[in-house]
């Protein structure tokens, strides 16, 4: 079985949805379909949530009157008929019912899960329209949440089985949501129809997991800074996960480790061009090999100096245990004897984190900060890496290195006026 997932934008027009639709029915073997709300809903939802917890029931009514008429008009030029309507309008409904009662986290999370059940029925009743033996499968069904807020991989695959021993030209079902252990609507946070298909796949031992958008693949660098970039064709899961983090868009981290620890393939596909090969995640390694360049955003860089640091043991533990209190997580670590730096890229808590640091040395603050990710395989016996990372990079102002944390990058902080330049310089110097 393959698992093939869509994104709000390969489902965001009627236009659209007909070629998602064209697209799952051509493939031979049974697939298992995951569909992301259409594009833009998913925030028209968290508009509507903000409302109501500002108190703003008429500002909420508006944004669900929109939405309703949205929907409405794309199953119209759907499926050319009014079958779909008295599904949208109990839907909208049931939202619109939410403004008039005490309002809290498990109806938001209520609300937030109407975008999936949307697209999914538009769907299911376009495929039932061309003659396909599809079955709808709600998620809330089979996919749960532990006691930990993880999903439950037994639970799941116990559940999921029973639901597709029918016979079935494909399956459906919602990306995002579950429910948690307490039963109520929950949902995987964003990006969570990456997670939601690379659970399916472990779950069902699945031949492949593709995650279909409207982007071809991961690229080397980025095209809006990098001229004749080019896509990468093949990735291990831990540079994929790193690429992910350091600003590749295209897959969310969380969605790989289902599919790395049951060791099945993730292919990135193009919707708008799905001949093409795209990129290919999976655990075989490429030795000596550099993939790609990504470069992430709005990070801050924080020095503590102290001499107090000089041959004490508990000095980073307090230095950490701050940074944790304000649970704001670290990217980056450099240590010397009498000072330690890191990166945040969380500004929600930065002033109270430096008061409290400096308890124990002068602290120092840069702003508008850049890292800069090189992925490949960087095993340190691998001679010459690392030496031609900062060759490139000999005319740019460098304020952090971390080389050695991961077999698979090495990372440099820079300035964001210098981010330009550092991809391009790097881009040259790896992939000419």
């Amino acid at each position: 079985m393959i698992i093939m997932k869509f994104g709000g934008t390969s489902v965001g027009t009627a236009a659209r949805i007909k070629n998602v639709a064209a697209l799952v029915s051509s493939v031979p073997s049974c697939p298992f379909v995951v569909l992301s709300a259409m594009s833009g809903v998913t925030n028209s939802l968290v508009e509507i949530v903000g409302y109501l917890y500002n108190r703003n029931p008429d500002g909420a009514r508006e944004t669900i009157k929109r939405l309703e008429s949205k929907h409405l008009q794309v199953a119209k030029e759907l499926l050319e008929d009014s079958s779909a309507d008295t599904f949208i309008k109990e839907t909208f409904a049931g939202v619109a019912a939410l403004t008039r009662e005490y309002f809290g986290p498990v109806q938001e999370k209520m609300i937030l899960a109407q975008g999936e059940q949307l697209s999914t029925k538009l769907m299911e009743l376009y495929l039932k329209k061309q003659g396909v033996n599809v079955v709808l499968l709600s998620a809330l069904d089979f996919m749960r949440l532990d006691d930990q807020g993880e999903p439950d991989q037994d639970y799941i695959r116990e559940h999921l089985a029973p639901l597709i021993e029918g016979k079935a030209d494909l399956y459906l079902t919602q990306g995002f949501i579950c429910r948690n252990l307490r039963g109520e609507v929950d949902n995987l946070q964003r990006g969570g129809s990456d997670y939601t298909a690379s659970l399916i796949g472990a779950a069902v031992n699945a031949e492949e997991i593709q995650i279909w958008t409207d982007i071809d693949g991961m690229h080397n660098n980025d095209p809006r800074v990098v001229e004749k970039t080019s896509a990468v064709r093949h990735l291990h899961f831990d540079e994929a996960a790193e690429l992910a983090y350091f600003g590749a868009k295209i897959l969310h981290p969380t969605c790989i480790q289902p599919a790395k620890f049951a060791n099945i393939p993730v292919r990135l596909l193009n919707t708008m061009e799905p001949s093409a090969p795209g990129t290919l995640i999976d655990n075989n390694p490429e030795p000596g090999t550099i993939k790609a360049v990504a470069a992430k955003d709005n990070i801050i860089a924080i020095k503590i100096k102290s001499s107090r640091m000089l041959l004490a043991h508990g000095f980073l533990r307090k230095v950490f245990e701050i940074f944790e209190s304000y649970r704001t997580p670290i990217d980056m670590i450099c240590t010397s004897e009498v000072g330690v730096s890191v990166t945040i890229d969380d500004t929600r808590y930065l002033s109270e984190i430096v008061h409290d640091l400096k308890r124990y040395g002068t602290v120092t603050v840069d702003l508008d900060m850049c890292i800069v990710c090189v992925v490949g395989d960087m095993d340190w016996e691998n001679l010459g890496f690392e030496s031609s990372v900062l060759a490139a990079v000999k005319d740019i102002p460098v304020r952090m290195v971390s080389y050695g944390g991961s077999n698979y990058n090495i990372s440099l902080l820079v300035k964001e006026e210098d981010k330009a330049r550092t991809l391009q310089a790097l881009s040259r110097q790896l992939f000419a």
